[in-house]
């Protein structure tokens, strides 16, 4: 089996993106991110995950995006409500796919592995300029002339298959493949309790996905 990285937040989308990898008959390597975080809600998630869909391996990496802050998921910025922001909203984190796949990059080449796989979306989703398809293009072209690759001959794939769905047709294509979207998490301003908010832009998207999609949204909400 070919070996890919799956970056797996412990989300929604990284959830279904780690299942269409395994359908695809790669053998996973998960990898997901303690980046100073305002809660640990979705590392649990992302643990949850990873041990029940036996993957090859699951690595935590431990970065701190508070020193600089710039985001309300890793500074004292108040979270906004779905529909209230305009242009790209303060949940945007500076650069954090930018980060995550650079990481990725660096253990799929110890690996020698050839493949990543991200579940970034450009349909429904908040309007972060990483999750863009030229991102991605852009970052395959860094990630090949950055590493052995460019002397080698060969270059990464970066898997993005969410990249152009709706949060209904990944929530199906989800299902279809067994995911357990009851361990998963999307809130960006969970309770002291872990339960979603069920206010802010992922927790309306994530909910009316399933509404959408016509089956019964398994999120605890506050």
């Amino acid at each position: 089996m070919e070996k890919a990285i799956i970056l797996l937040s412990g989300g929604l989308d990284s959830a279904t993106c780690l299942a269409i990898a395994q359908a695809e008959q790669f053998e996973c390597y998960a990898l997901s991110f303690d980046y100073g975080q305002r809660h640990e809600c979705e590392l649990q998630a992302a643990r949850k995950i990873a041990a029940t869909s036996e993957v090859a391996e699951h690595i935590v990496i431990k970065i701190d995006l508070r020193l600089w802050g710039g985001s309300a998921l890793t500074d004292d910025i108040a979270v906004p409500e779905a529909g209230s922001s305009t242009g790209i909203p303060a949940t945007y984190v500076p650069a954090r796919n930018l980060i995550f796949l650079s990481f990725a990059t660096g253990w799929a080449e110890t690996l020698n592995a050839r493949d990543i796989f991200i579940g970034v979306n450009s349909v429904d989703y908040s309007g972060y300029p990483d999750c863009r398809p030229q991102f991605i293009n852009a970052f395959s072209e860094c990630a090949r002339v950055a590493t052995t690759a460019a002397d080698e001959g060969w270059e990464f794939n970066i898997h993005s298959p969410l990249q152009q769905l709706n949060k209904a047709e990944i929530i199906r294509a989800g299902l279809n493949l067994g995911v357990d979207y009851s361990l998963t998490h999307s809130c960006y301003n969970p309770d002291e309790s872990g339960l979603a908010c069920g206010k802010c832009d992922s927790c309306a998207l994530r909910h009316q996905g399933f509404l959408d999609a016509g089956v019964a949204d398994p999120t605890k909400y506050s």
